[in-house]
């Protein structure tokens, strides 16, 4: 329950999926947490973290997700917040997870703030679907997420302003990791 007295939407499963199925016009995603805890992430992050070779196929599902909506016509953007030193999740990212998603055609930016401060983003990730939608990711301070909460009457303005603020303040993927 929330302070309105209103029960919070959350999304799961076939309900939270067609959000990315159906958006007519753009995916963003605000990601500011340095680790996540993905369970069905844990065995490829672990032959990461092994020394492992990427499987074949690794994440062969999302990045038909992406071609397919590129092929449309509709842009996905990410803004990663990252401080140096990457955390070992983060270094899984930029090893095996990004360079896949930027070859499929996300748009995958960077927002370092290592040597400056937060240039006034939230601390909360969320996507934003077609300039409309919101959805808050929740998670715990370990990274594992709690859950996923359509944002009832969102305050659009704010949250176009933040993925403008983090777009401005981001250097594409490529750029950063050389």
């Amino acid at each position: 329950m929330r302070r309105d007295g209103s029960s919070p939407v959350l999304l799961d499963g076939e309900e939270w999926q067609a959000y990315f199925r159906d958006f007519k016009r753009s995916a963003f995603r605000l990601e500011v947490h340095q680790t996540y805890t993905m369970p069905f992430e844990a065995e490829t992050f672990r032959g990461f973290l092994d020394g492992e070779p990427m499987p074949d196929g690794f994440n062969a599902e999302w990045h038909r997700t992406i071609q397919d909506h590129v092929a449309a016509g509709r842009t996905m953007t990410r803004a990663k917040i990252v401080r140096q030193p990457l955390t070992p999740y983060s270094r899984y990212l930029f090893g095996w997870a990004i360079p896949g998603n930027v070859a499929a055609g996300e748009n995958y930016q960077i927002v370092d703030i290592t040597d400056r401060p937060n240039p006034g983003l939230p601390e909360q990730d969320f996507w934003l679907f077609d300039e409309t939608t919101v959805v808050h990711l929740n998670y715990r301070s370990d990274g594992t997420q709690i859950n996923r909460e359509l944002i009832q009457d969102p305050e659009i303005e704010k949250y176009l302003a933040w993925r403008d603020l983090a777009l401005e303040s981001a250097v594409p993927f490529s750029v950063y990791r050389t």
